[in-house]
């Protein structure tokens, strides 16, 4: 049967394909203009630079930030601090430099267990404000990862070394979030060498920590996180992972949207202590109506919340199948859709190898699972501690809900079937235009391609423009000895200059204002 899966998945996907394209499939857009590789070799390369004895020093691209007027641009043993206020004609000048080396016994360690030296590095990975005087950042150390706090106006490291133990991950391939509210730290990643514990952790602040299960598939299947954002009493988390609900299918990815409540301390010592009572997770819906879905499963990027047409919302970055016809998306999700997701009906396997079916609504225990404490349904109970037996049992083996979240007019703002164009990152400007009252779309591709869109966010613009496709990769001044080297990896929209910082794996590339918002050469958003 393990090998019939992917196959009778393919024909699905294969049908609903021929459907779609005798339907309605939204053509790939033409862009009104292009911005060719030889015009993009003008835009400033930032790539690290040497340090100590290492010739061939790389940036080894990890993260992006900015922290008011800062960029923070962190890699391989460094963080780079750029200014977003002073610009320099053909360069990208750090006006700061943290270096973070792993020690020696770490290295050596590192290598003991059979990692390569240049696997044995310090890759930054958590890189967040504690407050307006801290930094909170964490490396993996050698796959020994620790975190340190760092004072925010002279990066000078500040009290002692923290483990970074889920955290920060092992390994810089691995993905993770970090944020922190009302003074503690959530993080999402893995916990452990061999990358078998994945979890959500609460950590750093007042009370005891709180995770996920550990090793339940239920709660989470190999996770890939991608952002976490703070919104009303939740924190919620952004991530993709193997769907258990449709294991008879094979390893099929689904996108997912997680939540915590802010005020959870645990479940009582016989059910979920020092877990979650809150956890509740739900699928992100992004595909193109018609007779068959066509859907766009494996989240790539998101933004944080922002404000597109009045509505608090996100926007995320979609692909297909990894084993299935290439296509990418760009949905929007509104917070109340979410929020509303998280109030239906809940997914339940009655057997070990029977189909997921919604649970009877009137069979629910009381209070409802997954409540906050002293809010809605639960408003009696002061503390998560106090919740019955048969609440924390529901919610620790059903924290999936049935319905899944709607996109924003349930289609995509934009959709591209160009293997070349394989969409992998995302940067949202909510007040573009001359009039501030449009919403630009910048998303980077594996190719090293950004495409710039004027998506669709009322009835006032019948669809989605593809305004400008920029060529940024810079193969004279930026590594390049594999395609994987010109992938998009993070894109920063800098509003006030209206620059476009554009991530790969060996540089950061800034695009001037007028490819980065339309004001300048094209005037795209006058259009």
């Amino acid at each position: 049967m393990g090998r019939r899966a992917p196959l009778s998945q393919l024909l699905l996907l294969l049908t609903a394909w021929r459907s779609l394209l005798a339907g309605s499939f939204p053509e790939d857009a033409e862009a009104l203009a292009m911005v060719d590789a030889h015009f993009a070799r003008r835009y400033p390369v930032f790539r690290g630079r040497p340090s100590g004895n290492e010739s061939q020093h790389r940036l080894d691209f990890q993260l992006m930030t900015k922290i008011q007027d800062t960029l923070f641009i962190a890699g391989r043993d460094q963080v780079y601090l750029v200014s977003l206020r002073e610009s320099y004609r053909n360069e990208i000048i750090p006006y700061r430099k943290l270096t973070w080396r792993s020690g020696q016994s770490d290295r050596d360690t590192c290598a003991v267990k059979g990692k390569h030296r240049d696997e044995c590095h310090n890759f930054i990975k958590v890189l967040i404000p504690r407050n307006d005087e801290l930094l909170f950042i964490c490396g993996t150390n050698g796959f020994n990862p620790m975190c340190r706090y760092y004072r925010l106006d002279n990066l000078e490291f500040d009290g002692e070394e923290i483990n970074g133990l889920a955290r920060c991950p092992f390994d810089s391939k691995q993905t993770n979030v970090a944020l922190f509210a009302e003074g503690k730290l959530y993080s999402a990643t893995v916990a452990d060498f061999q990358a078998s514990d994945a979890v959500i952790y609460r950590s750093l602040g007042a009370g005891s920590a709180l995770r996920t299960v550990k090793y339940d598939s239920k709660w989470l299947k190999e996770p890939h996180f991608l952002h976490a954002v703070e919104y009303g009493n939740y924190v919620y988390f952004f991530y993709r992972e193997i769907a258990v609900e449709n294991s008879h299918l094979g390893k099929v990815v689904y996108s997912r949207v997680a939540r915590v409540c802010k005020q959870d301390v645990g479940g009582s010592q016989r059910v979920l202590e020092k877990h979650w009572t809150s956890f509740l997770k739900a699928r992100l819906n992004c595909s193109v109506p018609g007779e068959s879905f066509f859907y766009f499963d494996m989240l790539q990027a998101v933004s944080g919340v922002l404000d597109i047409g009045g509505a608090p919302s996100v926007v995320g970055v979609f692909t297909t199948q990894t084993n299935s016809i290439p296509g990418s998306a760009v949905c929007a999700f509104s917070m109340a859709d979410i929020e509303a997701a998280f109030r239906g009906r809940f997914k339940e396997q009655k057997t070990a190898d029977s189909v997921w079916t919604p649970f009877p609504e009137d069979k629910l225990p009381k209070p409802r699972p997954g409540s906050c404490a002293g809010l809605g349904p639960a408003a009696s109970l002061k503390s998560s501690v106090e919740f019955p037996d048969d609440t924390l049992q529901f919610v620790k083996s059903h924290p999936l809900m049935d319905a899944a979240v709607p996109s924003n007019g349930d289609e995509p703002w934009f959709t591209q079937t160009r293997v070349r164009y394989r969409l992998t990152a995302l940067a949202v400007d909510p007040r573009a235009g001359p009039h501030q009252n449009h919403t630009v779309v910048f998303i980077g591709a594996e190719s090293g391609v950004v495409l710039k869109v004027l998506a669709k966010t009322s009835e006032a613009l019948n669809q989605s423009v593809l305004l400008e496709e920029i060529h940024v990769f810079n193969t004279a001044k930026c590594l390049s000895s594999h395609e994987e080297d010109r992938r998009v990896l993070s894109l920063q929209v800098d509003l006030e200059a209206h620059n476009l910082y554009v991530a790969f794996s060996s540089c950061v590339i800034r695009v001037p204002p007028q490819n980065a918002t339309g004001r300048g050469r094209h005037a795209a958003c006058h259009r």
